[in-house]
């Protein structure tokens, strides 16, 4: 069993990334510059931006943070949205999800534009996906496939099992793992809350990615052996063993899949690190673009 090491891998992206921005610097280029609008005081999310920031920090990147209060109106978002789209120094931002409950999410990612949309949740930006044309990928599923990429993991003429159908993550990945790209030509199947006989179809599986939200779902006796295993999800789990109270977990009961898997993402420090990383190479790939 091998370990797709996401915390490693993504700490390998990061160093390419600062050598490429210390050669933009060095030749004068402008500095890749990321936002990051926050609404509210969410704990994870706080967590989250912080964390975006502090690796923009390491590549070397500009970032600017907006923090907003939960009581931001719809329209206050949507005027800051409107300001950094027509800030040049500006390269790309985010939206961090989730917002308050006043907020049409929809609308807001709307009003991103696709030209600084380095999260790849704008239409155009999944459309331009679907179609193989050049753009930013969403950032969860982009990892996905830099993982497989970057480990070999054999996806030509495989059998995936994508649990999940979000925007976000779940479609994407049977979109990209279906087409002509080093981790794709696969055959894919995309699951969901209304799927029948789910455990027959992910027992044939080569390939399963897992991001339905439930933690531990994804059990030993739904799998093959030699299966790869993709876990999305990341859950608190109360746990009174734990200092914190809680644990992390994935979508898969690691215990039980892991003997089987030929290769596994761990939770933590599977695909969420990744997430990260190619939010920072989107970033690179928008001011390139520019100039």
């Amino acid at each position: 069993m091998t370990i797709l090491d996401g915390k490693k891998t993504s700490s390998d992206i990061k160093e390419e990334i600062a050598i490429a921005v210390e050669a933009l610097k060095k030749q004068g280029e402008k500095t890749p510059h990321l936002a990051a609008i926050l609404v509210g005081s969410d704990g994870a999310s706080m967590t989250y931006v912080g964390a975006k920031v502090k690796a923009c920090e390491l590549v070397g990147f500009e970032s600017t943070l907006i923090e907003m209060p939960d009581t931001t109106s719809e329209d206050a978002l949507l005027q800051e949205i409107e300001n950094l789209n027509n800030n040049k120094e500006i390269d790309g931002f985010i939206i961090q999800l989730p917002l308050p409950k006043h907020i049409d999410e929809h609308k807001v990612l709307m009003a991103v534009h696709p030209d600084k949309d380095v999260d790849g949740f704008h239409p155009a930006n999944v459309g331009k996906m679907a179609l193989e044309l050049p753009t930013f990928l969403p950032a969860t599923p982009y990892g996905i496939m830099e993982l497989l990429e970057r480990y070999e993991v054999e996806t030509s003429g495989k059998n995936v099992v994508v649990i999940g159908r979000s925007h976000i993550v779940g479609r994407p990945m049977s979109i990209l793992l279906s087409q002509k790209r080093t981790a794709g030509d696969a055959t894919v199947t995309l699951t969901h809350s209304r799927t029948k006989n789910l455990k027959s179809i992910t027992q044939q599986a080569d390939i399963i990615v897992a991001a339905l939200g439930i933690a531990e779902f994804l059990t030993g006796d739904m799998v093959k052996e030699g299966v790869t295993i993709i876990d999305v999800g990341i859950t608190r789990v109360d746990d009174t063993s734990k200092k914190r109270g809680f644990r992390l977990a994935g979508d898969v009961n690691f215990e039980s899949v892991a003997p089987k898997a030929a290769f596994i993402t761990p939770v933590p420090g599977g695909v969420g690190p990744m997430t990260i990383a190619m939010l920072l190479k989107n970033t690179l790939l928008a001011c390139s673009r520019k100039e």
